[in-house]
């Protein structure tokens, strides 16, 4: 049985389960807590053991996850500083008080009553992610998954509370987010982007104080002008957080939604006195890309397309304005003939870029086109046949003039 009592021994279901069903959405596993029992009486039952820093089971017949109520005590900076009580005299209550928010502490029993010792249910109903209690201190990843959550449930007309907040704000402060575990950031990080709102999950970083601590070059792009004429909304950090809207609209690819991210990382470092022109960003903006992919364990295909929409977003959106030999290099440098998937992808975040603007988010874009022209014309030249009628040496500039041949005619065509 899913639930049950052997002795005194409690089952509760627990966490986002029980969440999700007073919300009336699907939830996608279901957790549960054990009360009054000790390790030694679940694997006489079948449990097996799989925690290594606390005692949790994996069900004999379901394989659910089940783990024992359990309080934590903070030992020690950062996420692994615990010392961890699973004594059978831990109450569900106090399993509750160690959870992160209040709408996560909430455990339905064998009965099917529900426990909500700390204003769960109320805090569901006021669409409030609230923290349970100091506790939440404790465990810095906790600002993650609150933006987390916040991103997940914006579509609900779910906010932060504003003491949750402000105690970001001191964690913060105190280093307790000096001490995450780069891959906790980006585990947490990939879940927000492959998500939905996603620029939410930044915004809401950014309000607690983490994002100049955990994404420092992202947040350097707040308040930082560019020029009017092509961006009506002024401001990089807002137009980053409109490009990831973008993104969002146009591609589920992970790859896509963190090159939207960084594409325009060169603008945080721009000198003072070139503002609010940005020449140059592109290439200062790769320096920072590698500098964050070194930081945390960013996907090598993440980095990549981040570093080619950095470099070369401009010249998509001059598209109209350049000659065949550019348009060629452009092709040639983003291996666009051996990594057409991968080129797409960039196109669409190019364009994410270009409609990323205040008043300018439904605008065709036509430029991506472009290059998808430009690129069937030029894999319509047949190497093969220019390697057999060529010496060796002067094989690779053939094929290129005949590629840049190819791009022309398909301009100039594109202009009848």
């Amino acid at each position: 049985a899913a639930f049950g009592y052997y002795d005194t021994m409690q089952v509760y279901l627990v966490g986002g389960a029980v969440r999700d069903a007073e919300l009336g959405i699907p939830h996608r596993e279901r957790d549960w807590c054990v009360v009054g029992a000790t390790p030694a009486e679940l694997e006489a039952q079948g449990y097996r053991r799989v925690g290594k820093d606390f005692p949790v089971f994996l069900h004999p017949e379901t394989g659910e996850e089940y783990a024992l109520a359990r309080t934590e005590r903070k030992t020690a900076p950062g996420y692994h500083g615990f010392a961890v009580d699973c004594s059978p005299q831990v109450t569900i209550e106090e399993d509750l008080r160690r959870r992160d928010l209040t709408i996560n502490a909430i455990a339905r029993g064998a009965d099917g009553n529900l426990v909500d010792p700390w204003g769960g249910l109320a805090d569901l109903e006021n669409r409030l992610l609230r923290h349970v209690s100091d506790a939440f201190i404790e465990d810095p990843v906790r600002i993650l998954r609150v933006a987390r959550f916040a991103a997940r449930f914006r579509d609900l007309g779910f906010t932060v509370a504003d003491e949750t907040l402000e105690l970001m704000q001191r964690m913060v402060a105190a280093g307790e987010v000096d001490a995450l575990v780069p891959d906790r950031v980006w585990k947490e990080t990939e879940r927000a982007l492959t998500g939905s709102n996603v620029r939410v999950f930044f915004e809401v970083l950014r309000q607690g104080g983490a994002l100049a601590v955990l994404y420092p070059e992202v947040d350097a792009l707040f308040g930082v002008p560019q020029p009017k004429e092509w961006h009506p909304e002024i401001d990089t950090g807002v137009h980053v957080m409109m490009v990831l809207d973008q993104a969002e609209a146009l591609s589920d690819a992970l790859e896509v939604r963190f090159a939207a991210l960084v594409h325009d990382l060169g603008k945080g470092n721009t000198p003072p006195y070139k503002l609010p022109s940005h020449t140059g960003h592109e290439t200062r903006g790769c320096k920072l890309i590698r500098a964050m992919a070194r930081r945390l364990p960013v996907p090598n295909a993440c980095r990549d397309l981040g570093l080619l929409v950095s470099e070369y977003h401009t010249h998509v959106h001059r598209a109209f304005e350049l000659r065949p030999k550019t348009v060629l290099k452009v092709l040639d440098h983003t291996d666009a003939f051996r990594r057409p998937e991968r080129f797409e992808q960039f196109l669409l975040t190019c364009e994410a870029d270009a409609r990323g603007r205040e008043g300018l988010e439904n605008r065709r874009y036509g430029q991506a086109d472009f290059f998808r022209q430009a690129l069937a014309a030029a894999s319509s030249v047949d190497a093969g046949a220019i390697a057999a009628q060529t010496p060796d040496r002067k094989i690779p500039a053939a094929i290129r003039r005949a590629r840049r041949q190819a791009i022309a005619e398909a301009i100039e065509a594109s202009r009848q």
